[in-house]
């Protein structure tokens, strides 16, 4: 296998970003054209535009990123899912990326562990490190122009992985038969002790030695009598000796009380009611009607009753 596990008749695709020296990604193309042979031609793409490239799926059998000597490429989840998507089921991808030893403020650069996970999610298998190097004096003074970082614990790491034999969402029928397997043959066996045991002849209903009941020797002559409707019914309010009507009446009490209430008028506590509202007490139930006659029946609304 040649270098960078690329052999020839493949098809790979080298991805580059600003920090790239010119130079160094030309004779890397140079370098992989070999490689492959001039019948297969080798794709070179910016990491920032990779995703408008419009490469169909499962386009390349190797993907080269960040691999450009003085790169300090940086791979979002989005470009790693865009290389997944057009690598060959099977396909090989190798990157190279520097990393911070430990979690750090600067969001953009990965830790050395967080990388391998990163390219897990997009879809690839088998992720394994290759090799983790201090940066060059080149590549560090790359990564404070381009990535704004000043510290002094980043490494390059090279990593690899696969995308698995199969594309995503593809499917693929299980051998499961859903036949019926053949059952034995013949009845199933039953056991001459257990069948008689839950048989009832019928002579056995004809046995004489069978004490049956006769279920009208069980009732009695006050039984067959019809009771008086007048025993049926509930005794009255009145009669249990209670002086207002229950709670659920159904003697009819409950509304005869209600017809005397309404019925009932007041009478006058001063006995000058009937002289006028100039006679009459503050809470009167006659205030506001007209003079009348002493004795005369006088018939309050039932509102009247209320304010009184």
């Amino acid at each position: 296998m040649g270098e960078y596990g690329v052999v020839p008749g493949q098809r790979v695709a080298i991805i580059w970003d600003s920090s790239s020296p010119v130079e160094a990604l030309k004779d890397l193309v140079d370098k992989i054209q070999a490689l492959v042979g001039a019948d297969n031609r080798v794709s070179v793409e910016n990491v920032n535009q990779l995703s408008q490239s419009a490469h169909r799926e499962s386009s390349f059998d190797v993907i080269l990123s960040g691999v450009v000597p003085g790169s300090t490429a940086q791979h979002s989840a989005e470009v790693l899912a865009e290389i997944a998507r057009i690598l060959k089921p099977g396909g090989r991808v190798l990157l190279k990326e520097p990393v911070v030893t430990e979690s750090g403020n600067n969001s953009r650069i990965k830790t050395a562990a967080k990388l391998p996970t990163a390219l897990t999610l997009s879809g690839l298998v088998e992720v394994k490190e290759l090799q983790k190097e201090a940066l060059t004096p080149e590549e560090a003074q790359s990564v404070q122009e381009h990535l704004g970082y000043q510290g002094n614990d980043l490494v390059i790491v090279q990593i690899e992985g696969r995308k698995p034999n199969f594309e995503v969402g593809s499917s693929s029928q299980l051998k499961i038969s859903f036949a019926k397997k053949p059952g034995p043959s013949g009845k199933p066996s039953v056991d001459p002790a257990t069948a008689k045991l839950w048989t009832l002849s019928a002579n056995d209903m004809n046995d004489e030695e069978m004490d049956l009941l006769d279920s009208d020797e069980l009732l009695d002559s006050e039984d067959l009598k019809k009771p008086d409707p007048s025993s049926l019914r509930a005794p009255s309010c009145k009669e249990m000796g209670k002086k207002k009507a229950c709670k659920n009446c159904t003697c009819g009490l409950a509304e005869e009380l209600e017809q005397e209430k309404k019925s009932s008028q007041p009478k006058s506590a001063c006995g000058n009611c009937y002289l006028g509202d100039a006679f009459r007490c503050a809470s009167c139930p006659y205030l506001g009607m007209p003079a009348f006659k002493p004795g005369e029946k006088i018939l309050l609304k039932e509102n009247q009753l209320h304010d009184a």
